[in-house]
């Protein structure tokens, strides 16, 4: 569960052709009675844990469904075993390739990514070790459910698989390695694990070396297609609001008709020997700040001692609890540290981790670093470090487990190491295992013959790890039993109108506006957004980063609870909390559950109205800033944001419009002083003028009593005014920035425009960017992405400006440096040529219907429910304003949306900047 900043690939649209057609087409629209009977008294029931079960095809498709109707959405993750692991001598990059494919359509289903758009799909797909997901999130309906299954089959088996369409997906994945390229910390995994793994396929880059991915054979990647993306080799996860029975018989409609294959796919048994000494290896680049990284081998995610890993992970590099922190952090080390574990089928590796400022001896650090974990049999575990390691990672499972999408992925990755319910027992391992065994795995792991870093040292006596070994899976399940499965919750209707109707509002003495929405949810989980406004133009002018340091240090500690007991306690209330803070503006969110709601609230105003603001912690806030600021001065977009947001900008400095430089946030960061961040808090906070949002399974009642206690009579101490930001013409400019040594490159283009979401054009203009670039079958997107392939991501958005017509127009993308001239020439004829002929009857229908969908799906998360309910009652709205945006999209004309592209998208007024690494010939 100590999942990492998953430096995994994540993959979007994927290639197919025409490939093997088996004798039985997959995918029928439709089935005989007689058929569908005998299909569905094929389909077998497994076995059923906690509420999801099991099903199984004669053809060897596991099934498993986990119905949950609190929100009116479905996902669907199908699964195939057959990641990088699975790839041969030249083939590296193969299963990545496929996942690319495979989104290129079939013959029953040519236009994928357009289907996705037109319904509204939040989808994608990832390669990884040891297998290769696709999923989908939707307004859950049955239309959109039945052809997703039915797409899904049709692609196991009748993927295009295309040479031309291998060809034009090679730039793109040309520049997804590039932007792997520019990313320092994801080109040191590779190159520590490359060094961690002798043999096995672990330490090769899942999205494979260039030369094979570049030379590829059709032929081969057909084969290799056809070899593993077959029933038998397959789980499909439906996860959500769907109807059980019919899901039953749609899947064996679509899938059951797919032969079994008569091929048998070979076992693995490629392991690396234990490790005999210390590795390293040194990457040097251009840019970035010091890190490091200290690998260790450990046990495959099914052993019974693949707990203690986790739990170890949490114990070293939590913050502030974690050893490592307080060796490397709080001593001024290292600006951060963090590790994670790979849970994988095979042996896998825990990593952890330092970041440096540029003015920190990464010597030291890795000295320290070293003896911090190394030193664990002199220093062992404690009990408290281990019952707080198990409070926070069974937390985090819980929340997880209340999320039917996370579920769904969560369960894909517990397919991909042998068994889903291994999702299950690693909780209940995690729940069991005791000091003794967590000490041992500690001891055994953490030996410097088994550690890859930055150098070789022999050793006069060596050491060895246990032998690796794989897991009988059968065996470890044999005994287990699941718990009863969670209670089921209601089917929220997440209409405007009942949304406004279940919505409680009213005001605190203080002044704080509320709204609660309680709804049952999976867990009894809640979701809180809060928003503390204050200040005006006068008052917030020249603090500097005094506001960006007090969000930073609000959970630092109280004046009555350290700074571990405020963990501690957020730990014990299962409260996920974040705060963010800028000139003004003070942002809360908090996921916690229904009984520990209005503890949680309580922790959050000692925080908020009693804050320690400790010096040490301002110093590791300052070296963690001053750190990012070092990493963004070489990285394309970060450049190009500073160029942009600078240019045309007429407020002086200190005005909180005032578009500042990296040399002056980094002066503004070293200049700051801990008394001038609790004059900021002493004169500014207050809730007279703050909004306070719930979503979830509350009782009103004591919440209500809760935000009285801790907020009622806590007025603002200043006044408050928005601070105004009118129009103001920009002068249009194409700017080009050197980002010396990146392989991957960066467009960005602003335009501002004089509305707001009250201007009647609001609907069209929304609608009109939804098909130029805001959706995934915009005009931007099929040109640059799809035809010519030249961008991994390439999207345009609006901005929109609430409280005054100031609005802006965006456009981005990535490409490698040598296609600057196609991306920028791609770019202006698409736009020139939507402004000339207009998009077509087709695509405004296709694309309403889809940004419906997509407005739809928003209203059903809970999160933004809470964030969406905050703003609103800021901006005296209710949700019945959505309702009246959704008729307006509704009743839109082709003309009116080809008019607001015209009227309003002018490329004579772009601000466009790139930014990379453009050598002349």
């Amino acid at each position: 569960m100590t999942q990492p900043n998953r430096l995994t690939i994540a993959l979007l649209p994927f290639l197919i052709a025409s490939a093997w057609t088996p004798a039985v087409q997959a995918a029928p629209t439709s089935a005989s009675p007689s058929q569908a009977v005998v299909q569905r008294a094929a389909l077998q029931k497994v076995t059923s844990v906690e509420g999801i079960t099991e099903y199984r095809l004669p053809n060897g498709l596991q099934v498993l469904l986990i119905p949950d109707d609190t929100k009116p959405t479905t996902t669907v993750n199908v699964t195939y075993r057959v990641g990088s692991r699975h790839e041969g001598y030249g083939e590296t990059g193969m299963a990545h390739l496929l996942e690319h494919l495979i989104f290129k359509g079939s013959p029953r289903h040519p236009q994928v990514w357009s289907e996705f758009n037109k319904r509204g799909f939040s989808a994608n797909g990832s390669t990884w070790y040891d297998r290769t997901n696709y999923f989908a999130s939707f307004a859950a309906n049955d239309d959109n459910l039945k052809w997703y299954l039915n797409w899904q089959a049709d692609a196991m088996v009748n993927s295009f698989i295309a040479r031309k369409d291998l060809d034009s997906e090679m730039t793109v994945v040309r520049n997804e390695m590039e932007m792997g390229e520019n990313n320092p910390g994801r080109i040191l995994l590779e190159k520590t694990l490359a060094s961690m793994y002798q043999w096995h396929n672990y330490g090769k880059s899942t999205i494979g070396a260039r030369t094979d991915v570049e030379n590829v054979d059709i032929a081969n990647l057909k084969a290799f297609y056809q070899r593993h993306y077959q029933p038998d080799n397959a789980t499909l996860i439906v996860s959500g609001k769907f109807d059980a029975a019919k899901v039953l018989n749609w899947v064996q409609t679509s899938f059951g008709v797919i032969p079994k294959p008569k091929r048998v796919l070979p076992p693995l048994y490629t392991l690396d020997p234990v490790q005999d000494g210390e590795r390293s290896v040194t990457v040097r680049r251009v840019g970035g700040v010091p890190m490091q990284f200290a690998t260790y081998h450990v046990v495959p995610g099914a052993h019974p001692d693949y707990a203690a890993v986790e739990l170890l992970s949490i114990v070293l590099t939590d913050t502030p609890s974690g050893r490592l922190h307080r060796r490397l952090t709080e001593q001024n080390l290292a600006a951060s540290v963090f590790g994670f574990s790979q849970a994988l089928a095979d042996p896998g590796y825990i990593l952890l981790g330092a970041q440096l400022s540029n003015e920190q001896d990464p010597a030291k650090a890795t000295e320290a670093m070293l003896a911090e974990i190394e030193d664990v049999a002199r220093q062992p575990i404690t009990e408290a470090e281990l019952a707080r390691a198990k409070s926070k990672w069974l937390n985090e499972w819980e929340q997880g487990f209340a999320d039917p999408q996370h579920v769904g992925v969560a369960l894909s990755e517990a397919v991909a190491q042998g068994d889903w319910r291994l999702f299950f027992l690693t909780r209940d391992r995690i729940r069991a295992i005791g000091l003794a065994d967590v000490q041992r795995v500690a001891t055994h792991t953490f030996l410097p013959s088994n550690r890859t870093l930055g150098q070789y040292v022999p050793t006069a006596i060596p050491q060895r790890a246990p032998q690796p070994a794989r897991v009988d899976v059968v065996a470890a399940l044999k005994d287990f039993k699941g718990q009863a499965a969670a209670s089921a919750a209601e089917a929220f209707d997440a209409s405007p109108a009942n949304i406004d109707a279940r919505t409680q509002r009213l005001s605190l003495p203080s002044g704080m506006k509320v709204a609660l929405l309680p709804k049952s949810t999976r867990g009894q989980a809640v979701k809180v957004s809060m928003t503390l406004r204050f200040g005006d133009e006068t008052s917030l002018a020249g603090w500097g980063e005094a506001p960006s340091a007090l969000a930073a240090l609000l959970d630092k500690g109280t004046q009555q609870l350290s700074r571990q007991q405020v963990q501690d306690r957020l730990d014990a209330l299962q409260a996920e909390l974040s705060i963010g803070g800028s000139p003004g503006r003070l942002t809360v969110q908090l996921l916690t559950r229904r009984d520990k709601l209005p503890e949680a609230i309580a922790l959050l105003g000692e925080m908020l109205r009693q804050p320690a603001l400790p010096a040490d912690a301002l110093e590791e806030v300052r070296r963690q800033a001053l750190s990012a600021i070092d990493a963004s001065r070489k990285e394309p977009d970060a450049v190009l944001d500073e160029a942009l947001a600078r240019h045309g900008n007429p407020y002086p400095r200190g005005d909180v419009r005032y578009a500042r430089t990296f040399d002056e946030t980094e002066a503004d960061w070293k200049a700051l002083q801990l008394d001038r961040v609790k004059a900021y808090h002493q004169q500014f906070l207050g809730a007279s003028h703050a909004q306070f949002a719930a979503v979830g399974d509350l009782d009103a009642a004591a919440t209500v009593a809760a935000l009285t206690a801790a907020f009622g009579d806590w007025r603002s101490p200043s006044a408050y005014a928005r601070v105004p930001d009118p129009f103001l013409t920009v002068k249009p400019t194409t700017m080009q920035l050197a980002t010396p040594d990146r392989q991957n490159a960066s467009l960005a283009v602003s335009l501002p425009l004089p509305l707001s979401d009250t201007h009647a054009d609001y609907p069209a203009l929304m609608l009109a960017n939804h098909l130029l670039g805001g959706g995934g079958d915009s005009r931007l997107w099929n040109r640059i992405r799809e035809k010519d392939g030249l961008s991994y991501s390439v999207y345009s958005s609006m901005q929109w400006n609430a409280e005054e017509p100031h609005s802006r127009w965006t456009a981005a993308a990535n490409f490698a440096p040598q296609n600057r001239d196609k991306v920028l020439a791609a770019f202006h004829e698409e736009i020139l040529r939507a402004r000339k002929e207009g998009f077509s009857q087709a695509e405004f229908e296709a694309g309403k219907r889809g940004l419906l969908s997509f407005r739809r799906l928003s209203r059903a998360q809970d999160a933004r429910l809470a964030s969406g309910w905050a703003s609103n009652l800021y901006l005296q709205r209710t949700f019945a304003l959505s309702a009246q945006v959704d008729q307006a999209l509704e009743n839109l004309t082709l003309a009116q949306v080809n008019e607001a592209l015209r009227r309003y998208i002018q490329p004579g007024q772009f601000v466009l900047g790139v930014a990379g690494d453009f050598k002349t010939p």
